[in-house]
C-alpha cells in the first residue's frame, strides 16, 4: 500500500523521468558550483526547496555568500528575479505596492486609483536581511509565501508560478535585528545555516574572485521545466511506513507526545507544525529522485530533518536558560526514533 497512486505511470516511464530529474538537478548544482565555493549542503537544500515549491531562509553572519548564492541561482534559472533590501524603515507598501491617484486624460472623466505593483510581483524574490525590518513589514510576505497571491485594497492578485521566496537573515543576536514571527518561520520550507568557510575554501574564493575573470552562468532551467519537475515529484512512491515515520518524527518534537524524548519534554515549549510533516515528505521525494530512486527511503526522510524541523520548534524557559540547541534535539530524535512504529 502506498500513500500515492502511481498506476497511471508505468515503471519504465517513471524511471526515465527520475533519470531526467536527477540530470537536471545535477546540472543546476554544478552550474552554481562554478561560482559558490563549498556550501554543498546549503546549495542542495536551496535547490531541493525550489523544485519542491518551498521557500528558504538562509542564516549566517555577513559575508558568507548568502546573497551571492541567490543571485547566482537567479542567473541559472530563466525566471523573473527581484531583490528587496530589508531595512528598519521599509514599509509593507514598499513590498506589495500601493494605489496611486491618477488624473484624467485629455478626455476628462475625473480621477481614479491605479495599483502600482511592488517588487513582490516576480517569480524569484530575494528578501535580503529580512530580519532587519520590523515585524509589521515582515508580515507583508505571509499571504504570498503560503498562497502565492497578494491582496491589496480588497483586490487579490495571483502571482505567476513558479514563485518562491529566498530570504537571508543575520543571527538574531546581532544588533539591529528583529526575530521573525513563528507564523512566518513556519512558512519557510527549510532554514539553512550557512557555515564559515575552511582554509582551502577561502583560498579558492580568493582565486575565483580576485585572480580570475568573473564566471558567466548559463541558464539551466526555466519556469515550465520546474513545474514539470514538480509533477514528477508527485509520482514518487511514499510507502506507509515512510509516511508514518515522518509523522512520528514531527510528533516527537512535542513534549506531550508519546514519542518525545526526555530532552524534548524538559526543554521544548511547542513542537513543529503539520507543515513540517509535509516538508519532510517533499524533501524526501527530491532526495530519492536525485539518488535515482522512484521511492522514498527512511534516510531520505531523515536527511533534512534539522532544516525542516529546527525553526519550527520553540524552546521553553529552561531550554533558553541552558542554551539548548534545537538542532541537537532534532538530530538526537532522528538518530533514536525507531523506523518501525
Amino acid at each position: 500500500m502506498t500513500a500515492f497512486d502511481t498506476t497511471s505511470t508505468s515503471a519504465a516511464d517513471l524511471t526515465q523521468e527520475a533519470t531526467a530529474f536527477a540530470e537536471d538537478f545535477t546540472r543546476l548544482r554544478t552550474e552554481i558550483g562554478r561560482v559558490i565555493v563549498g556550501q554543498e549542503r546549503v546549495v542542495e537544500g536551496v535547490l531541493t526547496a525550489i523544485i519542491a515549491g518551498g521557500n528558504v531562509l538562509l542564516e549566517g553572519v555577513p559575508g558568507l555568500g548568502k546573497t551571492e548564492l541567490v543571485k547566482t541561482l537567479s542567473r541559472a534559472l530563466t525566471l523573473d528575479f527581484k531583490r528587496i533590501q530589508f531595512t528598519p524603515d521599509l514599509m509593507p507598501a514598499d513590498i506589495i505596492g500601493t494605489n496611486v491617484l491618477t488624473g484624467a486624460g485629455e478626455g476628462g472623466g475625473g480621477y481614479s486609483f491605479d495599483f502600482r505593483r511592488g517588487p513582490i510581483f516576480t517569480q524569484l524574490l530575494l528578501a535580503d536581511e529580512i530580519n532587519r525590518a520590523t515585524p509589521k513589514t515582515q508580515s507583508a510576505l505571509l499571504e504570498t509565501m503560503q498562497e502565492g497571491s497578494v491582496t491589496a485594497a480588497g483586490q487579490t492578485y495571483i502571482l505567476q508560478q513558479p514563485f518562491f521566496v529566498l530570504a537571508t537573515q543575520n543571527p538574531i543576536e546581532q544588533e539591529g535585528t528583529y526575530p521573525l514571527p513563528e507564523a512566518q518561520l513556519d512558512r519557510f520550507m527549510l532554514k539553512l545555516d550557512v557555515p564559515f568557510l575552511s582554509r582551502a575554501e577561502l583560498n579558492e574564493v580568493i582565486r575565483r574572485t580576485t585572480l580570475q575573470a568573473p564566471v558567466e552562468i548559463a541558464p539551466v532551467l526555466d519556469g515550465p521545466r520546474i513545474l514539470a519537475l514538480r509533477e514528477t515529484l508527485r509520482k514518487v512512491v511514499v510507502a506507509e511506513p515512510m509516511q508514518d515515520y515522518a509523522v512520528r518524527l514531527v510528533l516527537a518534537t512535542h513534549p506531550a507526545s508519546e514519542f518525545a524524548s526526555e530532552s524534548v519534554r524538559r526543554y521544548v515549549k511547542f513542537g513543529a507544525s503539520p507543515r513540517a510533516t509535509q516538508t519532510l515528505i517533499r524533501a524526501a521525494r527530491v532526495r530519492a529522485l536525485v539518488a535515482g530512486r522512484a521511492h522514498v527511503a527512511f534516510e531520505d526522510v531523515r536527511h533534512f530533518a534539522i532544516e525542516s524541523l529546527g525553526h519550527r520548534v520553540l524552546l521553553n524557559y529552561d531550554g533558553q536558560a541552558d542554551n539548548v540547541r534545537v538542532a541537537d534535539l532534532v538530530r538526537d530524535l532522528a538518530k533514536t526514533l525507531p523506523e518501525a512504529g
